[in-house]
Parts: structure tokens; C-alpha cells; sequence
């Protein structure tokens, strides 16, 4: 058994049970779209009710864009809800309401990138596409190349090696992977004892020496991102003007409704504020 196969066959008995793995492509997509920087247990309620609510993009694009926002609540980064309402859109128009099955096609979606065609194409058409989130990186980076982590950027040499290692069964190749990194090849205290590549992982026979981490977040307290967070949050439950919003640097309040202006997120009529309509 190769051991792509053994990587599959571990997926086939441990994956877990996620419902966009039996859904449409439509629920592929908006689970991809969720689940950008933001964990699985949090996505899991929102996915299912945004699917009841909006279960296919000409639902979603009949929508307003303050009822996308507000429906997304505090799943955070809420550019994603209007690139995820665009596309909604896009597809309705252009595509007959059906997600698009090629690369070329996704690819121009709103907020759809290299990574998201990728693995729409790979979970929710069963084609052969490279899907290389961060887990997948590391898993490949640990097993081929013997270092605990990847580079902070994708070089072509790392994608180059990602295509060549897919096998015939690509879709549950990529869902194989991607779990492995998720649940055993973690970023820390990866369970090797139960890996199914540890007798060829190149990281684990040099001896698992230490590499950096990739970068992450900075502080969350205090930060630009807790500041448009809390801003979002006040208007989603009703408040309506800046004197209600509880921030205690003013300038970088004010700094944040620009740029949630700016970003469509919101609008602001004197004094007055409120979801885009």
C-alpha cells in the first residue's frame, strides 16, 4: 500500500463528521468561505443555519447586504460575508444559479482565491485540483522535507510537489490530508505514534528538529480587529449611534468606522449608524 493510500484509508475510519461533506456545492462553497481563519466548531452552527436560511446562491443573492452581515454575527473578518453575498450573486446571473465546476470560473468568483477553487473543485466535483491550506503544508513539508514547518509564502517548488503527490483518488486525498493536519500532524504535539506516514515522515527520522512557526495574529486586546469587531457587534444588536459604542480610544474608533465605510460593512449618516440596507 503506497502511502498516499495509508493517508486515505486512516481519512475513510477517523474523518469527522462534517455536514458540507455531504452537501452541495453550494454548502461546499459557503463552508470554504466560513472557514477561512476561523475554527471548524464555530463554523458548524453558522453553516447550518445560514443553509436553512439561504440553501442556494439565488436564495442568498435575494438577500440584502445588511441581512448577509448581520446573519454572519461574529464569525469575524464580515468582508467575507459580502465577497461570499457577491458571488452569490455572480452565480445567479451568470451561471444559471449552479456553482461554476471549473477553475477559470471560480477563480472569478468574489473573494474566491487560488486555495477556495481548488478545494470547491476537489470536495464538491471530485476533480483534480492542489489544495494547499495551511494543514496540508504541513503535513507535506513534515513527511517530504523533513522540517516542522512550512515557509511563510507557497513557492512554486512546494506547489510543484503538492501536484505531483495527489493520487487517482484526488478529492479524498485532499479531504485525507487536510484532516491529518488537523487532528494527528498538528502545529504542536503532533500525535506521530498514530500517523499513518511515521515510517516515512523525513521529519520524524531526522530527529524533529525545530523550525518557526508560520506568523500569526498579533494580540487580539486592544487591537484594530477587537475595535471593528466590537463596533459590529453594537450595531447587529441595535445600537445606533457612536456616543453608544463602548471604546475607550476615540481616535481609533473613529479610524475603524472608516474603514468599515469604506469596506460597505456599514453606513453612517451624521452621528447615526447602521448596517448597509
Amino acid at each position: 500500500m503506497s502511502d498516499q493510500d495509508s493517508v486515505i484509508e486512516w481519512f475513510l475510519e477517523n474523518q469527522r463528521d462534517l455536514p458540507w461533506r455531504k452537501s452541495t456545492p453550494w454548502g461546499v462553497l459557503v463552508s470554504e468561505f466560513m472557514l477561512q481563519q476561523t475554527p471548524v466548531n464555530r463554523v458548524l452552527p453558522k453553516w447550518k443555519e445560514w443553509m436553512d436560511r439561504w440553501p442556494t446562491p439565488p436564495d442568498l443573492a435575494q438577500a440584502t447586504s445588511g441581512e448577509v452581515i448581520k446573519a454572519w454575527d461574529r464569525l469575524g473578518y464580515p468582508r467575507r460575508a459580502l465577497r461570499l453575498y457577491e458571488s452569490a450573486q455572480v452565480i445567479t446571473a451568470n451561471h444559471d444559479g449552479q456553482v461554476p465546476s471549473t477553475y477559470e470560473e471560480l477563480l472569478a468568483l468574489p473573494g474566491v482565491g487560488d486555495y477556495t477553487a481548488g478545494a470547491i473543485l476537489s470536495f464538491a466535483f471530485s476533480t483534480r485540483a492542489v489544495v494547499l491550506d495551511t494543514n496540508v503544508r504541513r503535513v507535506i513539508t513534515r513527511w517530504h522535507q523533513g522540517e516542522e514547518f512550512p515557509h511563510s509564502s507557497l513557492s512554486k517548488a512546494e506547489r510543484a510537489l503538492a501536484e505531483e503527490l495527489i493520487p487517482k483518488r484526488s478529492a479524498l486525498w485532499a479531504g485525507a490530508t487536510m484532516e491529518l493536519g488537523a487532528l494527528i500532524c498538528t502545529a504542536k504535539k503532533p500525535q506521530c505514534s498514530e500517523c499513518p506516514l511515521r515510517e516515512t515522515c523525513a521529519w520524524r527520522a531526522a530527529g524533529y528538529p525545530a523550525g518557526t512557526p508560520m506568523r500569526t495574529q498579533g494580540k487580539w486586546h486592544g487591537s484594530d480587529r477587537q475595535c471593528r469587531g466590537t463596533i459590529m457587534a453594537a450595531i447587529r444588536q441595535g445600537v445606533s449611534t457612536l456616543s453608544e459604542i463602548s471604546w475607550t480610544d476615540e481616535e481609533q474608533l473613529f479610524r475603524c468606522i472608516a474603514a468599515l465605510k469604506a469596506e460597505k460593512l456599514l453606513t453612517q449618516v451624521g452621528k447615526q449608524l447602521s448596517l448597509p440596507s
